[in-house]
Order: C-alpha cells, then sequence, then structure tokens
C-alpha cells in the first residue's frame, strides 16, 4: 500500500501555503488542508462503497471491509432520503421513477442512472423536453445502461432501495443549480443540471455517449425556461 504523507510533510505543506509565521495563519490553513483531505477521503470511500453496491456486495460484506458496525456504514454511505423540499410535483415524480427503475433491473440500490431513467416519467417535464430533442428516450438510455450495468437475475426484493452517496450528491446538486438560476424550487431541469456535472456518473457517461455536457444541458434549460414559463407551469 502506498504510504499517505507523513507529519512532517504535511507539517512543511501548511507552514509553505499559509505563507506566515503566524502561528493562527499557520493554524487556519491547517484546518483547510485537514477538511481538504477529509473531504477527498470520504468521496474516495463513496466511490469504492458505490462499486461494491453496483457489485451486489451486502452492507454487511462492506462494514466488514471498513472496520466499523453495518449500522455506522449504512448510516454515514446511504445518508438521509433525499428530502422533497422544494422540489416541484414532477421533480418528485423523477425521483420516485428512479426507485421504480432500480427495482425493475433487480438493483438493489439507486444510482445516477436510474435518476436519469426517472426523468422521462413526468410527462412535460423541461428535462424529458431537453432528452427528446437530443432524441434520447427511455427505452434508448436503457440499452446504454444495460450496456453498462446489466440487470440482475429476477427482481429485487428491496422495494424501497437506497441512494448510492452520488446519487444523493446529485440530488443535493440540483438544489444548487436551482439557487445558480436564481430559482426557489427545484425541477427536473435542475436535476438534469446536476447529473450532467457528476462527470464520473454512469448518467453523465451515458449523456455524453449523446452529446449532452454540462454546458448544453445548461444551455438547453436556460432557452427552454422562457417557453415553459410562459405555460404557467412548472417541471
Amino acid at each position: 500500500m502506498s504510504p499517505g504523507p507523513s507529519l512532517t510533510e504535511l507539517v512543511e505543506t501548511i507552514r509553505t501555503d499559509a505563507e506566515s509565521g503566524e502561528p493562527l495563519k499557520q493554524l487556519a490553513t491547517a484546518s483547510q488542508i485537514a477538511a481538504a483531505i477529509a473531504e477527498v477521503s470520504d468521496a474516495a470511500l463513496g466511490f469504492f462503497v458505490d462499486q461494491c453496491r453496483r457489485g451486489g456486495h451486502s452492507w454487511t460484506e462492506i462494514s466488514t471491509a471498513l472496520g466499523v458496525t453495518k449500522q455506522a456504514a449504512h448510516k454515514r454511505f446511504t445518508g438521509p432520503e433525499p428530502s422533497p423540499g422544494f422540489f416541484t410535483p414532477r421533480a418528485q415524480a423523477a425521483v420516485f421513477a428512479a426507485k421504480q427503475e432500480a427495482a425493475a433491473r433487480g438493483h438493489n440500490y439507486v444510482g445516477t442512472e436510474h435518476l436519469l431513467l426517472g426523468l422521462f416519467d413526468p410527462v412535460g417535464g423541461i428535462a424529458a423536453q431537453i432528452l427528446a430533442a437530443r432524441e434520447m428516450t427511455r427505452e434508448s438510455v436503457g440499452d446504454l445502461l444495460a450496456a453498462l450495468v446489466p440487470s440482475a437475475s429476477g427482481s429485487t426484493s428491496i422495494t424501497d432501495p437506497p441512494f448510492t452517496p452520488r446519487a444523493n450528491q446529485c440530488v443535493a446538486q440540483a438544489g444548487t443549480e436551482a439557487l445558480s438560476l436564481g430559482h426557489n424550487y427545484v425541477g427536473t431541469e435542475h436535476i438534469l443540471l446536476a447529473l450532467a456535472a457528476c462527470t464520473e456518473g454512469i448518467a453523465a457517461q451515458i449523456l455524453a455517449e449523446s452529446g449532452i455536457g454540462y454546458d448544453t444541458a445548461k444551455a438547453a434549460v436556460i432557452h427552454a425556461l422562457p417557453e415553459f414559463s410562459s405555460r404557467a407551469t412548472t417541471a
């Protein structure tokens, strides 16, 4: 196993980055670096937990590998159920449809790919319109998904599969995307932007196959909003 940075190396890095011999300045820099290391570490663990879940490993196996209890692993890496909050009815329907898509494919988790499929469910949503304009359908996305993540044999016994850390991150990111556009609600368009922004997710890979990156998606959302708003509805 490759060793991490030693304490001496970290101290020297902090002193260099602080650009000051003043103890409080160095302490503030140390706090920032420690937080960054913790964030990256959590993201790395979340990535591999995600991979284990996709590979069909149980929480018992994962918790043993992590050296923690099953309850602690489950709580840390599934997080709370995405809150509807300011989600529009269509956005809530998309999240619910994502669970159904996962269960239908025998998957015991809800990933970004299932959220992408869920965007087709609420008829008339901005995300569905943008995807349709790129000739993307639920069937075509399902085919691409099957090539990347084959369906499990039979159907999952989990009727309410948990969201993966990355999917939870995307649901939270949708709120950030809404705020960046000055919106006080989260619609299907914001979920689409969040999925495109999460470049390591399977949804982003599928979107990229159809030429939809984050910038393309955002331009399409901005273009679609005036026409959509003129119909006095929200996505």
